[in-house]
């Protein structure tokens, strides 16, 4: 009776503790958290640390760093049912503490990416079920470390090859509904389920998407040739070791190229290497050497073409400028020889002759001093 009593004392100060645990179906060893209403967005805190079974379908947990510090305490925790929640990402030692787990369901969730060290640790794990999910790619590595492992669920992702181990080994594997593509990526898997007797669940359904035919071929009997196969593959690792042959080589010449400022054995700087041998350096050079003289030479020079396009100036002749336009008239008229022993007719034949090749419109306004000048004299 007094067990009785601690028992339910210890149980109502963890509901009043934590009311979110209110919701959940809690005895002894098993803790059920399934269609509460609530949607929970974590895993429960304050949970029995001795709790076996712990279900949490149908809420909305993520699986982030702090569900995962709560799932450590559950030392005991033999299964886990977090199927029908939000998890996206299985990242690596999300489950590496729980060491006595042998039933994992993460199924109906949104994973599409999972760690290679998603599953370390689960060394007793025998069911993992991760189906109607969203992976497209798995690694073979992810599964190395379930040595126990006999139950694998993949049906319904978005698989279309997969590459297993020889040394992985398994009683049953669902594979159906799987867009698989029965090619040369798919011969890894054909060979293992024939190599290795598992059972395939639903072996009538798990069939290829590609190639395409009217009749449906399961994964384990479509024709796959070997040979075939190998060309591909020799034909690729050719392509690729070529691949890397022009890097290193690629590598190797910037490397020569590149002055290396490494400590010799005795502490001191090794010599670098000429830098007039260096196609950059001297492109350096060269740029650094012209953009100076440019602006050397547009500082000297812009001085003088300001002043030369300040002291440029125009002006019309006015009307009122006689005494200007007689002294232009007089200069020109003195760079003309002198003529002696002439009559007085003679100036005035030499004006004529020289005004006849005067434009009629010269731009400037004609004097009438000048008209009245040949007046008088005439």
């Amino acid at each position: 009776v007094n067990m009785k009593l601690s028992w339910l004392v210890i149980w109502a100060g963890t509901l009043f503790l934590n009311p979110v645990t209110a919701d959940c179906n809690i005895t002894s060893q098993t803790v059920t958290c399934e269609e509460s209403g609530k949607s929970l967005p974590n895993i429960p805190t304050n949970l029995f640390q001795n709790v076996t079974k712990l279900s949490l379908k149908n809420n909305k947990i993520t699986l982030k760093d702090s569900d995962k510090d709560i799932l450590r305490s559950f030392i005991n925790l033999t299964e886990l049912y977090l199927n029908e929640n939000m998890i996206t990402v299985l990242y690596s030692n999300s489950f590496c503490h729980l060491t006595k787990l042998v039933v994992l369901d993460i199924s109906n969730n949104y994973i599409s990416t999972v760690h290679k060290a998603a599953f370390a640790g689960l060394n007793q794990l025998t069911v993992l079920n991760l189906s109607y999910n969203m992976i497209i790619q798995l690694d073979s590595d992810v599964f190395t470390s379930l040595k126990s492992l006999t139950v694998l669920n993949l049906q319904y992702n978005f698989l279309k090859s997969f590459h297993m181990k020889s040394s992985f080994k398994l009683i049953k594997i669902i594979l159906a509904g799987n867009p698989w593509t029965c090619s040369c990526d798919l011969l890894d898997l054909q060979i293992w389920l024939t190599a290795s007797n598992v059972t395939i669940e639903n072996e009538n359904s798990t069939t290829c998407t590609f190639p395409n035919t009217e009749e449906k071929f399961s994964i384990k009997t479509a024709t796959i040739q070997p040979a075939d196969c190998k060309i591909e593959k020799a034909s690729l690792e050719n392509t690729v070791a070529s691949t890397s042959t022009i890097k290193l080589k690629r590598s190797a010449l910037l490397t020569a190229l590149t002055p290396n400022n490494i400590t010799g054995n005795n502490g001191t700087h090794a010599e670098l290497p000429l830098l007039g041998k260096s196609w950059t350096f001297l492109a350096g050079v060269l740029g650094f050497v012209l953009s100076t003289t440019l602006l050397i030479f547009t500082a000297v020079k812009c001085p003088t073409w300001y002043r030369y396009l300040i002291s440029y100036s125009h002006r019309r002749l006015e009307e009122n400028d006689p005494e200007m336009f007689e002294q232009e008239f007089s200069a020109d008229m003195s760079s003309f020889p002198t003529v002696t022993d002439t009559t007085n007719e003679d100036p005035i034949v030499i004006f004529e002759e020289i005004h006849a090749f005067v434009p009629e419109e010269d731009g400037f306004i004609e004097d009438k001093y000048i008209d009245s000048y040949v007046t008088e004299k005439s």
